[in-house]
Protein backbone atom coordinates (compact mmCIF):
# COMPACT_ATOMS: atom_id res chain seq x y z
CA UNK A 1 0.00 0.00 0.00
CA UNK A 2 0.77 3.56 0.08
CA UNK A 3 0.87 5.88 2.79
CA UNK A 4 2.48 9.33 4.20
CA UNK A 5 5.20 9.65 6.88
CA UNK A 6 7.64 11.64 8.11
CA UNK A 7 11.24 11.18 6.88
CA UNK A 8 14.58 12.24 8.54
CA UNK A 9 16.56 12.08 5.36
CA UNK A 10 19.87 13.16 7.19
CA UNK A 11 20.14 14.91 11.10
CA UNK A 12 20.43 19.12 11.01
CA UNK A 13 17.51 18.75 8.22
CA UNK A 14 13.77 18.91 8.76
CA UNK A 15 11.64 16.13 8.59
CA UNK A 16 9.66 15.41 5.32
CA UNK A 17 6.16 14.11 5.34
CA UNK A 18 5.96 11.88 1.84
CA UNK A 19 4.44 9.18 0.00
CA UNK A 20 5.92 6.40 0.91
CA UNK A 21 5.18 2.81 -0.03
CA UNK A 22 4.42 -0.40 2.75
CA UNK A 23 4.93 -3.69 2.47
CA UNK A 24 2.21 -6.12 3.86
CA UNK A 25 3.00 -7.93 7.37
CA UNK A 26 4.83 -10.73 7.53
CA UNK A 27 4.87 -13.54 10.00
CA UNK A 28 4.84 -12.31 13.57
CA UNK A 29 4.46 -8.38 11.98
CA UNK A 30 1.05 -6.29 12.23
CA UNK A 31 0.24 -3.33 10.08
CA UNK A 32 -1.36 -0.17 12.20
CA UNK A 33 -3.30 2.59 11.34
CA UNK A 34 -2.11 5.31 13.70
CA UNK A 35 -4.45 7.54 15.05
CA UNK A 36 -1.99 9.68 17.16
CA UNK A 37 2.00 9.90 18.01
CA UNK A 38 3.55 12.18 20.63
CA UNK A 39 6.82 14.33 19.83
CA UNK A 40 8.93 12.60 21.97
CA UNK A 41 12.58 14.59 22.58
CA UNK A 42 14.09 11.01 21.57
CA UNK A 43 13.25 12.17 18.07
CA UNK A 44 14.85 15.64 18.48
CA UNK A 45 18.28 13.61 19.58
CA UNK A 46 18.51 12.35 16.20
CA UNK A 47 17.55 16.10 14.15
CA UNK A 48 20.50 17.38 16.04
CA UNK A 49 23.15 15.08 15.83
CA UNK A 50 23.56 14.46 19.43
CA UNK A 51 22.55 10.36 18.72
CA UNK A 52 23.49 8.45 15.86
CA UNK A 53 20.68 6.81 13.66
CA UNK A 54 20.46 4.62 10.56
CA UNK A 55 19.45 7.12 7.65
CA UNK A 56 16.82 7.54 6.69
CA UNK A 57 14.33 6.77 8.90
CA UNK A 58 10.75 7.62 9.77
CA UNK A 59 10.14 9.06 12.93
CA UNK A 60 7.73 8.35 15.99
CA UNK A 61 7.80 5.41 18.65
CA UNK A 62 5.09 6.80 21.20
CA UNK A 63 1.81 5.98 19.13
CA UNK A 64 -1.39 4.74 19.44
CA UNK A 65 -3.81 3.12 16.73
CA UNK A 66 -5.63 -0.03 15.31
CA UNK A 67 -4.56 -2.98 13.87
CA UNK A 68 -6.04 -3.70 10.54
CA UNK A 69 -4.25 -6.61 9.39
CA UNK A 70 -1.91 -9.30 10.99
CA UNK A 71 0.95 -12.21 9.52
CA UNK A 72 0.92 -15.48 9.95
CA UNK A 73 1.44 -16.56 13.91
CA UNK A 74 0.43 -13.45 15.93
CA UNK A 75 -1.05 -14.42 18.87
CA UNK A 76 -0.93 -10.75 20.79
CA UNK A 77 -3.34 -8.93 18.51
CA UNK A 78 -6.20 -9.29 16.30
CA UNK A 79 -7.57 -6.84 13.22
CA UNK A 80 -9.85 -4.45 14.87
CA UNK A 81 -7.83 -4.12 18.09
CA UNK A 82 -7.07 -0.54 19.72
CA UNK A 83 -3.16 -0.64 20.74
CA UNK A 84 -0.50 1.20 22.31
CA UNK A 85 3.18 0.54 20.94
CA UNK A 86 5.46 -0.56 23.26
CA UNK A 87 8.35 1.63 22.40
CA UNK A 88 10.67 -1.14 23.32
CA UNK A 89 9.62 -4.52 22.53
CA UNK A 90 9.43 -7.08 24.59
CA UNK A 91 9.36 -11.18 23.79
CA UNK A 92 7.91 -12.27 26.98
CA UNK A 93 10.93 -15.10 27.10
CA UNK A 94 14.58 -13.77 27.72
CA UNK A 95 15.99 -13.41 30.99
CA UNK A 96 14.99 -9.93 31.57
CA UNK A 97 11.81 -10.66 30.52
CA UNK A 98 11.61 -13.63 32.75
CA UNK A 99 12.60 -11.54 35.33
CA UNK A 100 10.19 -8.58 35.43
CA UNK A 101 12.40 -6.74 33.40
CA UNK A 102 10.77 -6.31 29.77
CA UNK A 103 11.90 -2.71 29.73
CA UNK A 104 15.23 -4.57 28.78
CA UNK A 105 14.29 -6.86 26.76
CA UNK A 106 17.35 -8.84 24.69
CA UNK A 107 14.91 -7.62 21.07
CA UNK A 108 16.05 -4.14 21.99
CA UNK A 109 19.61 -4.96 20.86
CA UNK A 110 17.76 -4.29 17.24
CA UNK A 111 16.69 -0.72 17.89
CA UNK A 112 19.37 0.93 16.39
CA UNK A 113 19.54 -1.04 13.11
CA UNK A 114 15.34 0.32 12.79
CA UNK A 115 14.65 -2.72 10.43
CA UNK A 116 12.27 -5.94 11.37
CA UNK A 117 12.82 -8.40 14.59
CA UNK A 118 11.83 -10.94 12.12
CA UNK A 119 13.95 -11.25 9.39
CA UNK A 120 16.43 -7.91 9.23
CA UNK A 121 14.51 -6.08 6.41
CA UNK A 122 12.34 -2.81 5.63
CA UNK A 123 8.60 -2.97 5.16
CA UNK A 124 8.67 0.90 4.68
CA UNK A 125 10.23 2.38 1.38
CA UNK A 126 10.65 5.53 -0.19
CA UNK A 127 12.56 7.14 -3.40
CA UNK A 128 13.62 3.99 -4.24
CA UNK A 129 15.43 3.30 -0.97
CA UNK A 130 14.98 1.29 2.44
CA UNK A 131 13.37 3.11 5.08
CA UNK A 132 14.55 2.84 8.59
CA UNK A 133 12.11 3.33 11.51
CA UNK A 134 12.35 4.45 15.11
CA UNK A 135 12.22 2.10 18.09
CA UNK A 136 11.26 -0.41 15.19
CA UNK A 137 8.00 1.50 15.70
CA UNK A 138 7.94 4.79 12.95
CA UNK A 139 4.27 5.89 13.90
CA UNK A 140 4.96 9.54 12.73
CA UNK A 141 3.12 7.73 9.52
CA UNK A 142 -0.34 7.01 8.64
CA UNK A 143 0.68 3.13 8.60
CA UNK A 144 3.08 1.34 9.87
CA UNK A 145 4.26 -2.45 10.06
CA UNK A 146 5.81 -3.50 13.27
CA UNK A 147 5.97 -6.86 15.22
CA UNK A 148 3.83 -7.74 17.32
CA UNK A 149 6.14 -7.50 20.28
CA UNK A 150 5.83 -3.81 19.60
CA UNK A 151 1.87 -3.92 20.38
CA UNK A 152 0.10 -3.81 23.18
CA UNK A 153 -4.30 -3.69 23.67
CA UNK A 154 -5.76 -1.42 25.59
CA UNK A 155 -9.43 -0.15 26.23
CA UNK A 156 -10.53 1.47 23.20
CA UNK A 157 -12.40 4.22 25.26
CA UNK A 158 -9.25 5.99 26.06
CA UNK A 159 -8.81 8.78 23.22
CA UNK A 160 -5.49 8.22 21.19
CA UNK A 161 -4.00 11.87 21.69
CA UNK A 162 -3.90 10.31 25.69
CA UNK A 163 -3.19 6.72 25.16
CA UNK A 164 -0.39 7.63 23.14
CA UNK A 165 1.56 9.56 25.73
CA UNK A 166 1.93 6.19 27.68
CA UNK A 167 3.95 4.03 24.99
CA UNK A 168 6.71 6.36 26.19
CA UNK A 169 6.94 9.76 27.57
CA UNK A 170 4.66 8.81 30.71
CA UNK A 171 5.48 5.56 31.22
CA UNK A 172 8.91 6.38 31.35
CA UNK A 173 8.37 9.85 33.34
CA UNK A 174 6.15 7.70 36.15
CA UNK A 175 8.37 4.94 36.24
CA UNK A 176 11.30 6.86 36.99
CA UNK A 177 9.79 8.63 39.80
CA UNK A 178 8.05 4.72 41.11
CA UNK A 179 9.99 2.15 39.55
CA UNK A 180 13.96 3.36 39.57
CA UNK A 181 13.18 5.87 42.31
CA UNK A 182 11.32 3.82 44.68
CA UNK A 183 9.46 7.05 46.09
CA UNK A 184 7.58 6.43 48.91
CA UNK A 185 5.14 7.84 51.21
CA UNK A 186 6.57 10.97 53.06
CA UNK A 187 9.35 11.68 50.56
CA UNK A 188 10.99 14.57 49.17
CA UNK A 189 11.62 14.35 45.50
CA UNK A 190 13.01 16.44 42.91
CA UNK A 191 12.46 16.77 39.18
CA UNK A 192 15.05 18.46 37.10
CA UNK A 193 13.20 19.26 34.02
CA UNK A 194 9.61 18.84 34.29
CA UNK A 195 8.42 18.66 29.85
CA UNK A 196 6.53 15.62 28.98
CA UNK A 197 8.96 13.01 31.06
CA UNK A 198 9.34 15.39 34.24
CA UNK A 199 5.53 15.99 34.53
CA UNK A 200 4.82 12.44 34.83
CA UNK A 201 7.36 11.73 37.16
CA UNK A 202 6.05 14.80 39.08
CA UNK A 203 2.58 12.69 38.75
CA UNK A 204 3.59 9.24 39.56
CA UNK A 205 5.75 10.94 43.07
CA UNK A 206 2.57 12.37 43.82
CA UNK A 207 0.63 9.04 43.19
CA UNK A 208 3.45 7.03 45.36
CA UNK A 209 2.77 9.60 48.17
CA UNK A 210 5.61 11.87 48.09
CA UNK A 211 5.54 14.77 50.83
CA UNK A 212 7.33 17.28 48.80
CA UNK A 213 7.81 17.44 45.12
CA UNK A 214 10.44 20.31 43.46
CA UNK A 215 10.04 20.96 39.99
CA UNK A 216 13.10 22.22 38.06
CA UNK A 217 12.66 24.06 34.80
CA UNK A 218 14.25 27.65 33.44
CA UNK A 219 10.46 27.94 31.44
CA UNK A 220 7.75 29.51 33.34
CA UNK A 221 4.84 26.87 31.60
CA UNK A 222 6.30 24.29 32.50
CA UNK A 223 6.91 25.07 36.43
CA UNK A 224 3.22 26.19 36.65
CA UNK A 225 1.57 23.38 34.99
CA UNK A 226 4.08 21.11 36.89
CA UNK A 227 2.32 22.90 40.39
CA UNK A 228 -1.06 21.48 38.27
CA UNK A 229 -0.07 17.50 38.23
CA UNK A 230 1.35 17.78 41.84
CA UNK A 231 4.70 19.72 42.42
CA UNK A 232 4.53 21.99 45.66
CA UNK A 233 7.58 24.16 44.97
CA UNK A 234 9.06 24.85 41.60
CA UNK A 235 13.44 26.72 40.99
CA UNK A 236 14.36 27.89 37.62
CA UNK A 237 17.44 25.69 37.89
CA UNK A 238 19.48 23.31 40.20
CA UNK A 239 21.54 26.22 41.82
CA UNK A 240 18.49 28.00 42.94
CA UNK A 241 16.93 24.84 43.71
CA UNK A 242 19.77 23.71 45.93
CA UNK A 243 19.02 26.66 48.46
CA UNK A 244 15.13 26.37 47.89
CA UNK A 245 15.66 22.60 49.10
CA UNK A 246 18.11 22.83 52.07
CA UNK A 247 15.80 25.79 53.67
CA UNK A 248 12.42 23.08 53.24
CA UNK A 249 14.07 19.94 54.07
CA UNK A 250 16.02 21.70 56.69
CA UNK A 251 19.43 20.40 55.42
CA UNK A 252 17.83 16.84 54.99
CA UNK A 253 17.91 17.40 50.98
CA UNK A 254 15.72 15.01 49.01
CA UNK A 255 15.55 11.26 49.03
CA UNK A 256 14.93 10.73 45.35
CA UNK A 257 15.94 13.08 42.54
CA UNK A 258 14.86 12.20 38.78
CA UNK A 259 16.60 13.98 35.63
CA UNK A 260 14.34 13.98 32.86
CA UNK A 261 16.13 17.12 31.05
CA UNK A 262 15.73 17.30 27.27
CA UNK A 263 19.30 17.33 27.01
CA UNK A 264 21.20 15.90 29.62
CA UNK A 265 24.57 17.94 30.74
CA UNK A 266 27.43 15.94 32.17
CA UNK A 267 28.75 19.15 33.97
CA UNK A 268 25.54 19.25 36.24
CA UNK A 269 25.45 15.71 37.50
CA UNK A 270 27.44 17.23 40.57
CA UNK A 271 25.03 19.86 41.37
CA UNK A 272 22.37 17.00 40.63
CA UNK A 273 23.72 14.94 43.22
CA UNK A 274 24.08 17.38 45.79
CA UNK A 275 20.11 18.07 45.93
CA UNK A 276 19.98 14.08 47.00
CA UNK A 277 20.26 13.32 50.85
CA UNK A 278 22.23 10.63 52.62
CA UNK A 279 20.93 7.55 50.52
CA UNK A 280 18.97 9.85 48.24
CA UNK A 281 18.71 7.95 44.78
CA UNK A 282 19.58 9.85 41.90
CA UNK A 283 17.42 8.42 38.61
CA UNK A 284 19.29 9.20 34.96
CA UNK A 285 16.63 8.94 32.85
CA UNK A 286 17.57 11.69 30.15
CA UNK A 287 19.66 11.08 27.00
CA UNK A 288 23.10 12.60 26.71
CA UNK A 289 24.85 13.72 23.62
CA UNK A 290 27.21 10.79 22.45
CA UNK A 291 29.92 13.51 22.86
CA UNK A 292 29.45 14.33 26.75
CA UNK A 293 29.04 11.31 28.57
CA UNK A 294 31.64 11.95 31.43
CA UNK A 295 30.23 13.69 34.59
CA UNK A 296 32.51 16.04 36.77
CA UNK A 297 31.72 13.77 39.96
CA UNK A 298 32.79 13.94 43.49
CA UNK A 299 33.16 10.54 44.12
CA UNK A 300 34.18 10.73 48.15
CA UNK A 301 30.07 11.79 48.49
CA UNK A 302 29.09 8.41 47.17
CA UNK A 303 30.18 6.55 49.96
CA UNK A 304 30.48 8.82 52.64
CA UNK A 305 27.39 9.69 52.58
CA UNK A 306 25.55 6.17 50.12
CA UNK A 307 24.17 8.21 47.60
CA UNK A 308 22.92 6.21 45.06
CA UNK A 309 23.22 6.42 40.97
CA UNK A 310 21.16 4.42 38.85
CA UNK A 311 20.59 4.53 35.21
CA UNK A 312 16.59 4.22 33.69
CA UNK A 313 15.32 3.26 30.19
CA UNK A 314 11.68 3.15 29.51
CA UNK A 315 10.66 4.05 32.96
CA UNK A 316 11.76 0.32 34.63
CA UNK A 317 8.40 -0.56 33.38
CA UNK A 318 6.75 -4.00 32.50
CA UNK A 319 4.57 -2.60 29.56
CA UNK A 320 2.32 -4.95 29.07
CA UNK A 321 1.10 -4.41 32.53
CA UNK A 322 2.19 -1.06 33.29
CA UNK A 323 0.98 0.62 30.14
CA UNK A 324 -2.87 -0.30 30.92
CA UNK A 325 -2.09 0.24 34.48
CA UNK A 326 -1.75 3.96 33.43
CA UNK A 327 -4.57 3.79 31.46
CA UNK A 328 -6.70 2.92 34.08
CA UNK A 329 -5.31 5.67 36.70
CA UNK A 330 -6.22 7.94 33.88
CA UNK A 331 -10.07 6.74 33.18
CA UNK A 332 -10.06 6.65 37.66
CA UNK A 333 -8.75 10.28 37.13
CA UNK A 334 -5.44 9.81 39.21
CA UNK A 335 -3.50 10.43 36.79
CA UNK A 336 -3.97 13.28 33.88
CA UNK A 337 -2.88 13.14 30.46
CA UNK A 338 -5.44 15.69 28.99
CA UNK A 339 -3.46 18.58 30.67
CA UNK A 340 0.23 16.71 29.32
CA UNK A 341 -0.86 17.34 25.87
CA UNK A 342 -0.46 20.74 25.14
CA UNK A 343 -1.49 21.23 21.21
CA UNK A 344 -2.22 18.59 18.91
CA UNK A 345 -0.81 19.19 14.92
CA UNK A 346 -1.80 17.56 11.98
CA UNK A 347 1.22 15.27 10.26
CA UNK A 348 2.24 17.72 7.71
CA UNK A 349 2.79 20.29 10.54
CA UNK A 350 5.14 18.02 12.81
CA UNK A 351 8.45 20.48 11.96
CA UNK A 352 6.52 23.16 13.71
CA UNK A 353 5.74 20.84 16.78
CA UNK A 354 8.95 20.33 17.06
CA UNK A 355 9.96 24.32 16.81
CA UNK A 356 7.01 24.50 19.82
CA UNK A 357 9.43 21.93 21.85
CA UNK A 358 12.51 23.81 21.44
CA UNK A 359 10.74 26.94 22.39
CA UNK A 360 9.24 25.40 25.81
CA UNK A 361 5.95 25.98 24.46
CA UNK A 362 4.67 22.14 25.43
CA UNK A 363 3.94 19.97 27.87
CA UNK A 364 3.94 17.66 24.79
CA UNK A 365 2.61 18.09 21.41
CA UNK A 366 0.67 15.37 19.38
CA UNK A 367 0.09 14.38 16.45
CA UNK A 368 -3.55 13.47 15.52
CA UNK A 369 -3.75 11.37 11.99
Amino acid sequence: MRTQAAVLWESHTDWKVEEIELDPPRAGEVLVRVAAAGLCHSEEHHLTGDVPFAAPMIGGHEGAGYVEAVGEGVTLTKPGDYIVFSSIPNCGRCPSCATGRQNLCDLAAAIVAGRQLSDGTSRHHAAGQDLTITCMVGCYARHTVVNEASVIPVDPQVPPAAACLTGCGVATGWGSAVYAGGVRPGDNVAVVGVGGLGSAAVQGARLAGARRIFAIDPVPFKREMAGHFGATHSATDVTAAFDLIREVTWGRMCDVVVATMGVGRADLMDDILALAAKRGRVVVTNIYPATDTRPNLALNGLAQWEKQIVGCIFGSVNSRADIPRLLGLYRDGLLDLDSMVTRTYPLEEINQGYQDLRDGKNIRGVLVM
